[in-house]
């Protein structure tokens, strides 16, 4: 039997053998997508071959070979490394076509996935505490994104929660996790929505005003615990040329001619922008509710909790002053960092900034345990 054969084989008689809380996270996606079985941490496998694989009349095929299926898998096993796109991770693989495109989709255990992203989305040496808080907010996020009807359950990128492999470990984010392993946010006994920002700037944000969605935990309130954090955007000052405000401006389709005043018309309770009122050559325009904060956004400004205003010409720029840095809703990390240096547990931080909720136990339906794809077990030659 050839070596893609045996590939193959590997990949088919695999299927459907998942565990319950394994999350299906999309690496890599393409034309072509080179995939390598590293084996696992106690046997690697000695010089794994690298299989390229591409899209061929709908089907999959393994560096030239046409493999007769649309969709192969390999699940995870103790101990077990993939190799996708050059970038190792833990657990296995599952292959899709989608169009002409290959999908490489990393199915790895919830604990393990949280040991690539706690230390990508927080420094992984800050206390024990803020490790131990991003850990419960992180895995309460992606819990609650499984879904075994989509092809995947969450991205790898900053869309969803940043993700690098196994090259992102750290020794202390790792303890962070598995100090509060199966630890989750819950309301009502339903998962909570866990958003988090980097500073809140002293107010936090309501999922309200932020995206028209109201939640009783997602409020706006005063967070002295990120003021006195004193984060490197507690506080900021921004420059913006008047040949980027006009770009904004464009971009958001405002028919004012060349920008002349640009303010802020209405702020939130949390002293985020609600409305950005615009005059111009050829008239006056204004940006209100979510798409205002975008505006700001585009401007270059860390946050939309700002004050601006006045006259804006090529001698004379747009300054914008604003404090704290993302949404501002929920968990403000440089406000976990303040809690936990002050002697705080982790609870404590997801008391106050989820303001109502419990932390429960992961549980997760045996209905999801399985990859919708994969709900039937491969054979050759039927996807």
């Amino acid at each position: 039997m050839r070596a893609w054969q045996r590939l193959l084989c590997v990949l088919l008689a695999a299927a459907g053998q998942a565990a319950a809380l394994d999350v299906r996270v999309l690496v890599a996606q393409g034309p072509q997508v080179p995939v390598r079985l590293l084996g696992t941490q106690a046997q690697p496998t000695p010089a794994p071959a690298t299989w390229q694989v591409t899209v061929r009349g709908g089907k999959l095929a393994l560096s030239g070979r046409d493999s007769g299926s649309a969709t192969l898998y390999l699940p995870p096993s103790p101990g077990s490394l993939v190799e996708i796109a050059g970038v190792t991770y833990r657990g296995g693989v599952l292959l899709r076509a989608e169009g002409n495109r290959v999908q490489g989709i990393n199915v790895v255990d919830i604990e393990d996935y949280l040991r690539g992203v706690v230390p990508a989305e927080m420094p992984a040496l800050w206390p024990d505490a803020a490790l131990q808080a991003q850990a419960v907010v992180a895995r309460t996020y992606v819990t609650s994104r499984v879904n075994p009807k989509q092809p995947y359950d969450i991205c790898a990128t900053q869309n969803c929660q940043m993700y690098p492999g196994v090259r992102g470990e750290h020794d202390s984010s790792n303890r962070a996790v598995a100090a509060t392993a199966g630890q989750v946010v819950t309301y009502g006994g339903k998962l909570a929505d866990t958003y988090f920002s980097a500073d809140s700037g002293g107010y936090t944000a309501s999922a309200q005003e932020a995206w028209g969605r109201p939640q009783p935990y997602l409020i706006a309130q005063p967070d002295p615990y990120s003021q006195g954090a004193a984060g490197p955007k507690a506080s900021w000052r921004i420059t913006v040329p008047q040949a980027k405000v006009q770009q904004v401006v464009t971009q958001f389709r405002l028919n004012v001619g060349t920008v002349q005043t640009l303010k802020v018309g209405r702020a939130s309770a949390s002293g985020r922008v609600e409305e950005v009122l615009v005059s111009g050559s050829r008239g006056s325009a204004r940006v209100r509710g979510a798409e205002a904060g975008g505006f700001v956004r585009a401007l270059g400004a860390p946050s939309s909790r700002v004050m601006f205003g006045g006259t804006v010409s090529a001698a004379q720029p747009l300054v914008v002053a604003g404090q704290g840095s993302g949404h501002g809703v929920g968990l403000s990390q440089y406000g976990a960092l303040a809690l936990a240096r002050a002697g705080q547990s982790h609870r404590a931080a997801l008391n106050f900034y989820y303001p109502g909720t419990q932390v429960g136990q992961l549980a997760v339906p045996a209905a999801q345990a399985e990859p919708a794809a994969l709900s039937q077990p491969l054979a050759l030659g039927r996807p």
